[in-house]
């Protein structure tokens, strides 16, 4: 039986925040670009600059359409594209410990729950989200609107954040919920996934900028 054809998905995680460079937990704040994530992400246009895209879709915070704008300002992708705001892919929500520094919290918490906290499955971070929630939002949109698209044979890329990225590529490569906290999506890296009908993964490349 022949292989259904289906578009291309590439992610890309926006690059690096302000609040990033300052290493702390940012979430739901609408954070702007650092100059170096600006710099990073008009590179990453240059490498892609000649890829055909048909449909883009980004959170709704500021951070990741900072990221597209520089992509698109150096690539020659159609202006004209569709370009969406999606909240279901919106960073993991950090709750109580929204603008505190990771490595004060670390030394709070201890190396090992910290290490649960940040990269664990189901741990949920007080008034905020655990990995499992966000995957709970972020997969259901990827299967019910970017998935069809696929299957038109078109080519999608979604500009997200590392942890509804994380939480995507958990479902495509069918991840383990103990093998997901050595997932990191970092920054300068651009994933791009042939998937089946279903959305699983069929290849995978890294271009690493």
């Amino acid at each position: 039986m022949e292989t259904q054809k289906i578009g291309k998905l590439i992610l890309i995680r926006h690059q690096e925040s302000e609040w990033n460079k300052l290493g702390k937990w940012t979430g739901f704040t609408d954070i702007g670009l650092s100059l170096d994530g600006l710099k990073k992400a008009k590179e990453i246009g240059k490498q892609i600059k000649d890829f055909h895209f048909d449909y883009i879709f980004i959170s709704v915070l500021k951070r990741t359409k900072e990221t597209l704008d520089q992509i698109l300002s150096e690539s020659s992708i159609n202006k004209d594209i569709i370009i969406e705001s999606v909240k279901d892919i919106n960073e993991r929500d950090y709750g109580d410990y929204t603008g505190k520094n990771k490595w004060d919290i670390e030394k709070e918490l201890g190396h090992d729950e910290f290490v649960k906290l940040r990269r664990g499955w189901d741990v949920s971070i007080p008034n905020g989200e655990s990995l499992k929630m966000v995957y709970e939002r972020s997969v259901p949109f990827f299967l019910n609107r970017v998935l069809p698209i696929l299957r038109e044979e078109k080519n999608v890329l979604i500009v997200a954040h590392g942890n509804s990225l994380r939480s995507i590529i958990k479902y495509i490569e069918n991840i383990s919920d103990e093998d997901i906290s050595n997932l990191e999506m970092d920054f300068g890296d651009v994933l791009f996934y042939d998937v089946d009908n279903n959305g699983h993964i069929l290849k995978k490349e890294i271009l690493k900028v």
